[in-house]
Parts: C-alpha cells; sequence; structure tokens
C-alpha cells in the first residue's frame, strides 16, 4: 500500500504544500497503521488518514468563518469552518488543534472539547481526494487575537452561527464538502455552541486517544 501511494501521489503534479508534515495512517477502526508525508498520500485514491475540524466561537456565539488559500493544494479558495489540520505522528489531538489555530489564525483556544468524536468523510475535488477520520471540536477565542497566515487563509469573518448554519442547512451558503457534512450534525446539538455537550472520548477513533482533551467518560 505505501508503494501504491507513492506511485499514486507520484503522478500527481508538485501542488506546493505549505509543510510537507506527516499524517497518521489509520484503518476501517480508526486504528493507527502507519505515517506517510502529506503530499504522498493525497491524490486520487487518498488512504484513510486522522484528522480534525474546529469550530471557534467568540463569546458573542459568532463562528469565525474561514476562506482557505487560493494558493492550497487541497480545496483551494473554498469557504469553511474554522480551522482543519492533521495531528502529527504521536501528537495529542488537542495540541494539534491549538498549534493549527495559533498557526493559521494566530488565536489562541479555550474551553476546547470533542462534540462529534466519530465524524468521518470522503471527499474530491479535481484529482485530489480528502479520506479522513476527523473528529470535529468547539472552541472559545477572542475576536481581537485574529491575524491569519496568508498562506493558510483569504479571509476569515466572524458570523453568528445561527445565520451561518441556516444559511448552510437551506443551501444558501456554500461550504466545504465536510464542513457541509458537520453543520446538520451540530445543528442537533442545540442552537448555541457554548451549550454543546462535550462527548465520550471513549468514542475517538483509537488514535486520536492520545493525550488530554476535554470530553466526558
Amino acid at each position: 500500500m505505501r508503494l501504491v501511494a507513492r506511485d499514486r501521489a507520484a503522478e500527481v503534479p508538485d501542488l506546493g504544500w505549505v509543510a510537507d508534515d506527516d499524517v497518521v495512517l489509520v484503518d476501517d477502526a480508526g486504528r493507527p497503521t502507519g505515517t506517510a508525508p502529506k503530499s504522498a498520500v493525497h491524490h486520487d485514491a487518498t488512504p484513510l488518514h486522522l484528522a480534525f475540524s474546529c469550530y471557534v466561537v467568540d463569546d458573542a456565539g459568532r463562528l469565525l468563518v474561514t476562506t482557505r488559500a487560493a494558493s492550497k493544494p487541497s480545496f483551494p479558495g473554498v469557504v469553511t469552518n474554522t480551522v482543519c489540520g492533521h495531528p502529527g505522528p504521536g501528537e495529542p489531538l488537542e495540541d494539534a488543534v491549538r498549534r493549527r489555530a495559533r498557526d493559521e489564525l494566530g488565536v489562541a483556544l479555550e474551553d476546547l472539547r470533542v462534540v462529534l468524536p466519530g465524524f468521518r468523510y470522503r471527499a474530491a475535488m479535481g484529482h485530489l481526494v480528502e479520506h479522513e477520520v476527523c473528529p470535529v471540536l468547539v472552541a472559545r477565542a477572542s475576536a481581537a487575537d485574529l491575524l491569519p497566515d496568508p498562506d493558510e487563509v483569504d479571509d476569515a469573518t466572524w458570523v453568528p452561527w445561527a445565520e451561518f448554519s441556516a444559511d448552510v442547512l437551506a443551501g444558501r451558503r456554500t461550504v466545504s464538502p465536510w464542513c457541509t457534512e458537520q453543520v446538520p450534525l451540530l445543528a442537533a446539538l442545540g442552537s448555541d455552541p457554548h451549550s454543546w455537550p462535550a462527548a465520550p472520548l471513549d468514542a475517538l477513533p483509537p488514535a486520536a486517544r492520545l493525550g488530554d482533551v476535554a470530553g466526558t467518560g
């Protein structure tokens, strides 16, 4: 499988990844099976790997909605939730989320917790496929801290969650495939993101259970 993945990646042009970090490959049960550079696993038959999505809200309940940089190799220019990424090998999930929020947006996260521990999806854009076991988290941050990295983010805007979720659910706002699937699940948790319940941590995929992240159980 490693050789096949390498060969498939070699058929894809150099996409210019901002950082070619290793990602954690997982089996269908979310158990780790190995690691590989991000550029080597993302192609038209991307193997299942570990990721995360985070929805960051301010004290007023506004969601930080971002537009992925047009230069990104994966889903460029797409409007999405606040921040997504991949935990590195041996990196606790919480540390990975905080790292990406800080590096991409300059925000420090508070009240970070897992709300959709078992989310996973597969989505294609052109010749590149995302195929991820992707726990979803929510966190709080101050709007004053925002400092986006232009290599990662073209735009970042605070939008009331009620407005954002209603627009996505009604098809009035086009967002990333993973965000499109996540919003109905999050809306079912309640109208106020601050009150979304933390999920049991044993519901996380095994590859994501390193370290501590807020949750129940």
